[in-house]
């Protein structure tokens, strides 16, 4: 990665984020440690979005076949025909998403995103970053999703993802949060510990195509679902 896909930045900078009361509930050896740390801690110095936002920009760039970024790409007129709804903020690309007429961002909990408030068929983009793994169920998360999307629509989203190992439910284990040591909120509650079988959840919600998209593997991924 050259330049930051949301503001076209060439400059970078990084900081740990992790703690040592997560890393040792997830049970993350070094070389995760340090690659999760970088997807939540390497950001641009311009707009302030983080690893994974970059993944989950440069994701939309590409599903939408644009090739300059995200900044650029919300004042061409292709964009202000699309209709996206973002579920909770993904990372700062709200803030740049907002200036497109068919944005429009819902937040949990006042949002349920097992039970969507929307018709089917209403929107032609899903966003969401980081958030799954906090649905008690993500399979009817992302029916949902599918639900309101266009026939020709994508669910494009960011999860924590350690690559080396599967998937594992934290059902009956000790209570593991995400955001920050303090944070203790139940909608940062983790459910979910997505590993290398994560494109499942997708197709058994219902999606015929999974597309994982990196700019800097294994830190930062985006799928996409169609």
């Amino acid at each position: 990665m050259r330049s930051c896909p949301v503001c076209g930045e060439y400059s970078f900078s990084y900081q740990e984020v992790l703690w040592e009361e997560l890393t040792s509930e997830w049970d993350l050896s070094p070389q995760e440690t340090d690659y999760i740390n970088k997807q939540q801690g390497f950001f641009c110095n311009k707009c302030n979005n983080n690893l994974r936002s970059m993944a989950l920009a440069d994701a939309i760039l590409c599903n939408c076949k644009f090739s300059g970024n995200l900044q650029e790409f919300v004042n061409n007129l292709q964009a202000k025909k699309i209709k996206i709804l973002e579920i909770n903020e993904a990372g700062g690309l709200g803030s740049v998403l907002k200036k497109l007429p068919g944005h429009k961002i819902i937040k949990y909990p006042e949002h349920d995103m097992l039970h969507l408030d929307f018709p089917q068929n209403t929107f032609d983009l899903v966003i969401h970053s980081d958030t799954l793994e906090h649905v008690s169920d993500p399979v009817l998360g992302l029916s949902e999703c599918r639900r309101v999307l266009t026939m020709t629509g994508a669910c494009i989203f960011t999860i924590p993802i350690i690559v080396g190992r599967l998937t594992k439910s934290r059902f009956g284990l000790k209570k593991s949060y995400h955001g920050n040591i303090n944070q203790r909120n139940d909608d940062f509650i983790v459910h979910t510990e997505f590993g290398a079988d994560m494109w499942r959840y997708a197709f058994e919600a219902g999606f015929s195509s999974v597309k994982i998209h990196s700019i800097d593997y294994p830190a930062a991924l985006a799928i996409e679902a169609k």
